[in-house]
């Protein structure tokens, strides 16, 4: 009998079959029903026994009926055994990790108390946005990241001294150790939203660069396009190469691919956190790795 059975989410079903052959699991695919009203209705086709049963759930949009999906899978799971892992890859609300005005709620950490609640024991998230939120969740939480296999995809194409910039602040340390990776540099810039109206503003002056670079825009996630639209702006007046986007959430809602390709950008690559597109980057290993650490 198979030490792992692994479940997922329909919309995770294909990173999910690669985790399931890479850790020598069983898959098991769920059936999803969608009624008229928006409600979903999941069902598992086999009882197990016994085991750990992994569930491969990423709570893209439509978050909120993902999220819901996600939990049922994880609570159905626990009642077959005591031992569930939810790889959660792209993980929706992680931005909302603290009170930016008054009034609002930490989204997260309501999240973190239905994963616990719902009988999950091991949380694997991938690049997730907010590292210290992680500590909401009072389960063994793992996050991975593939900066290694964004660095592998770049190698292979050969890109004369790209300049790594990301769009802020925060995901500088990542920019950083990506750009060294492939053996260039990285820059970030400081970018400030206004938490009321959501506009973006860049404040700090342009360090000096050699012109002709080609740029590799680095993200933890895209969704709408207005930080990598911004972070064109803001270069343009630079003679630079070939645009690419890297970021591990493709979310890309609406028109935002349109958008960011029309400013110039050559190139959109993510990962299959969430799957579609611009999912070439396999995650299915470093996750496997995962799940096999946190059984030893």
């Amino acid at each position: 009998m198979a030490d792992y059975f692994v479940i997922s989410n329909p919309n995770s079903e294909r990173l999910a079959k690669k985790i399931a052959k890479k850790i020598g699991g069983e898959y098991l695919k769920t059936q999803l029903k969608v009624f008229p009203d928006g409600e979903s209705r999941l069902s598992i086709p086999k009882y197990v026994n016994n085991g750990t049963i992994v569930v491969v759930s990423s709570t893209s949009p439509p978050v909120d009926s993902n999220l819901v999906r996600t939990l049922s899978l994880i609570s159905k799971s626990s009642e077959m055994t005591s031992n569930v892992i939810a790889v959660v890859p792209y993980m929706g609300y992680a931005k909302q990790d603290k009170e930016f005005l008054k009034g609002e709620i930490i989204t997260i950490s309501v999240i973190a108390k239905l994963f616990k609640a719902a009988g999950a024991k091991q949380l694997i998230v991938v690049d997730f946005h907010s590292p210290s939120a992680l500590n909401f969740f009072k389960i063994t939480a793992n996050n991975v990241s593939g900066i290694s296999l964004f660095a592998r995809y770049f190698k292979k194409l050969k890109l004369k001294t790209p300049l790594v910039v990301s769009p802020d602040m925060y995901w500088k340390p990542n920019a950083e150790e990506f750009a060294k990776s492939i053996n260039t540099t990285a820059i970030a810039l400081n970018k400030q939203r206004d938490r009321k109206t959501g506009k973006l503003v860049i404040t700090q002056p342009f360090p000096e660069f050699s012109k002709g670079r080609d740029l590799i825009i680095f993200d933890d996630m895209v969704s709408t396009g207005g930080s990598i639209l911004k972070t064109i702006q803001f270069l343009k007046r630079e003679n630079f190469g070939k645009i690419y986007v890297v970021c591990t959430h493709p979310v890309l809602v609406g028109n935002s691919e349109r958008r960011i390709k029309d400013a110039g950008v050559l190139e959109i690559i993510g990962t299959n956190s969430i799957e579609g597109k611009f999912s070439k980057i396999d995650l299915s290993g470093v996750i496997s790795k995962a799940i096999k650490d946190g059984k030893q």
